[in-house]
Parts: C-alpha cells; sequence; structure tokens
C-alpha cells in the first residue's frame, strides 16, 4: 500500500458545493465489526467498495474528483485515505480515458470500479464501453475478460436540467456483453455492487442520484424522508452479494402489476396507494439480466401491467419489458399495456414535475388499465 498522505476533513470539503452532500452521515467503511446499522445509498455503496477493497488487492477505485474529495456525491469518501494513492486515485477529465484505463487494468488481472461523474458524461466514453469492454471476453475467445464496474449518479429529479439529469440506460441494455444495473435501496446497492465487482464481465451501475439520501416517492412538494426509517436500509457492515438478475417484489397485489427500478420503484408504490388499487409493484434491480420468470408470473396473476420508467418514452427500456410481457403473457392480458414515462424532450429545468413521472401519473395510468385502457 502506498504512503498515507494526511489530510483534514476541511482539506477534503473545501471547494465542494454544501448541497451536494450528506453533511451528517459518516461513511459506512468506518463502521468496526460486523452487524447492521442503518445506511443511507451514499454510504451503502461506499461500504461495498470499501469491503472489496479490503478483501482484494486487486480492486481498485478511481474517476473524477473520486480519489481525494471522495466524488461530488462522497461516494468515495475516505476511500484513498485507508487504501492508498495508487488504488484509491483522481483520473483527468476524461472519460474515454477513464474506461479505456479500466478495460486495460481488467485485461491485466485488476478489478478496477471507475466513477462517470454524472451518467450524462458517459457518451465520450460510449465507444469504450461497447466496442472494447463489452466485446473483450467474445473476440479473444474467452482468453481476456473485462472485470470492471462503470458506476455513474444517474437520473432527474434534483434541477440539474438537460445535462445532469439524464437516463440513458437503454443505451447499454442494447448492448451484448454488458450488465445493467440500478438499485433502489441501500440494502440492494451495496449488496448489488458487491456482486458486480466480482464479476468477470462489464457491469454499468447507475445510481439514481435522487435516492443518495432518502427514499423519494414523487410528491416533490413534501420532506423526503431518511433512509433510517426504511427497513431495507438497514444494511450488514459486511460482505454479503445480492444476486444480479433476480428482481424482488417490493409490494404483492393482485390487480395489477407495476415494473419499475430505481426512483421510479418508490413513484410506484406512492402511485399505488394514491389510486387506492391492490397492484404488486416489481424493483426489476438488474435490466440485463432480466428476471423475466418473476415478471412472466406476476402478470399471468394479475392480467394487467404498468411499466414506469424516468427515461423518454421513444426507444426506452420499458418498451423492451412491454415487447416481452406481450409475447409471454398476451393471453393472460386484460387490458393494454400501459407506459409511464418522461417525455421525449431534453429534461427541462423549469418543468422538471411536468416532466418527472410522479404518482398522480402512476396513478392515472392504473385506473386506466383497470378500466381496460380506457
Amino acid at each position: 500500500m502506498a504512503e498515507q498522505i494526511p489530510f483534514t476533513d476541511a482539506d477534503r470539503n473545501d471547494g465542494v458545493e454544501p448541497d451536494m452532500v450528506d453533511q451528517n452521515a459518516a461513511p459506512a467503511s468506518e463502521a468496526t465489526g460486523s452487524g447492521v446499522q442503518p445506511m443511507n445509498m451514499i454510504q451503502a455503496l461506499n461500504s461495498a467498495i470499501d469491503v472489496k477493497m479490503s478483501e482484494d488487492a486487486n480492486v481498485l477505485s478511481f474517476g473524477e474528483d473520486a480519489g481525494y474529495f471522495g466524488g461530488v456525491f462522497r461516494v468515495t469518501d475516505k476511500l484513498q485515505q485507508k487504501h492508498g494513492l495508487t488504488r484509491s486515485f483522481d483520473a483527468p477529465i476524461s472519460e474515454c480515458g477513464i474506461v479505456a484505463a479500466a478495460i486495460g487494468m481488467g485485461a491485466y488481472g485488476l478489478r478496477p470500479v471507475v466513477e462517470i461523474q454524472f451518467a450524462d458524461y458517459i457518451y465520450p466514453a460510449y465507444d469504450q464501453i461497447v466496442s472494447e469492454a463489452a466485446k473483450m471476453r467474445y473476440r479473444s475467445g474467452g482468453q481476456f475478460t473485462s472485470p470492471i464496474v462503470v458506476r455513474s449518479p444517474y437520473g432527474g429529479g434534483i434541477f440539474g436540467g438537460q445535462t445532469h439529469s439524464q437516463s440513458p440506460e437503454s443505451l447499454f441494455t442494447h448492448i451484448a456483453g454488458l450488465k445493467v444495473v440500478i438499485p433502489s435501496n441501500p440494502y440492494d446497492a451495496k449488496g448489488l455492487l458487491i456482486a458486480a465487482i466480482e464479476d468477470d464481465d462489464p457491469v454499468v451501475f447507475f445510481e439514481p442520484k435522487r435516492l443518495y439520501n432518502g427514499p423519494f416517492d414523487g410528491w416533490h412538494e413534501k420532506p423526503v424522508s431518511p433512509w433510517k426509517a426504511q427497513d431495507l436500509a438497514q444494511v450488514p457492515t459486511g460482505k454479503y452479494v445480492e444476486p444480479i438478475g433476480k428482481a424482488r417484489v417490493m409490494r404483492e397485489g393482485n390487480d395489477v402489476t407495476i415494473l419499475a427500478y430505481g426512483t421510479m420503484v418508490w413513484v410506484a408504490l406512492a402511485g399505488a396507494e394514491h389510486a387506492g388499487i391492490d397492484a404488486e409493484v416489481i424493483d426489476l434491480r438488474s435490466l440485463v439480466p432480466l428476471d423475466i420468470e418473476t415478471i412472466e408470473a406476476s402478470v399471468k396473476k394479475t392480467g394487467r401491467c404498468v411499466i414506469v420508467h424516468e427515461a423518454p418514452k421513444t426507444s426506452g427500456f420499458g418498451g423492451e419489458l412491454s415487447a416481452l410481457v406481450q409475447e409471454r403473457c398476451f393471453y393472460h392480458l386484460e387490458a393494454p399495456i400501459a407506459r409511464v414515462t418522461g417525455w421525449d424532450t431534453p429534461y427541462p429545468h423549469a418543468f422538471e414535475w411536468e416532466y418527472f413521472p410522479g404518482p398522480q401519473r402512476v396513478a392515472d395510468a392504473l385506473k386506466s388499465v383497470m378500466t381496460g385502457g380506457r
């Protein structure tokens, strides 16, 4: 391990916008021993990386401001202090370079966990992810793999406008060789990130930034409840793994199935409650691989399906979900499949809450499918 360079909390926090930091939350990696403690998603993700860096010397973390400052949202906070400059470090402002370096490291046996500061900035790295990382195992006949994780905060709900709010997941679900994971709560976030780090193939790991400090149900005019009040914020401090490719049934119901992921899981729960409809809410957790068996069983039980995601509707992942449900459950459907999504526009700043799929829009879709889609 490299020699540690001491620095203070004041040094790390200098120059960082305070509204982007949970000032009261100590990183989960500070916990000693084993057990369970309340964590927000920032702490849970931090703990996952720390656990793997402590366990495996080949795991390292880097990205723009992801070393010394601990990342703009503090997900990598204190990892450099604990694990050294050679394993947690800052990268140049070059997303293409960050991912290219990670691919080379992975080919030689390391397991890099890289951060793209916002998902909106991932596009310069798209060619490296698609043409190199996703194809490494295939083009080498299995001689090389690309065991890398590309982490990135994504989605809206923070008034970030069109360049800090995008949801580009469908651009990656289309690519053979990639896995795409989107957690909705701290417990899953840690377990899924550990699974992603241990995976021998590349994983794009999107972190809904609106969920970092608390579950958000879409009622933007109401205070956000803290994670500590949620069962899924009770997170083991040690290692555990949540399997990639297995959905979680967040709410059981008999009248209609809601498919969602990320922030929209909490919006779907709020929408079902607002509509007063006995909806079954499924958190997909990973889009590729997809737990189609859980989806199929639910839709065959309820006979109706509503799909909710924040990305624009056209060519969004909801279109793929709709096709799969139609192919597998056609004779069980009692109404057309409905999609509640973002609009086919750039993400607006002034009209964020008109764009953001809220619980009222979900409730309206639920009522529509319950009357046969009319």
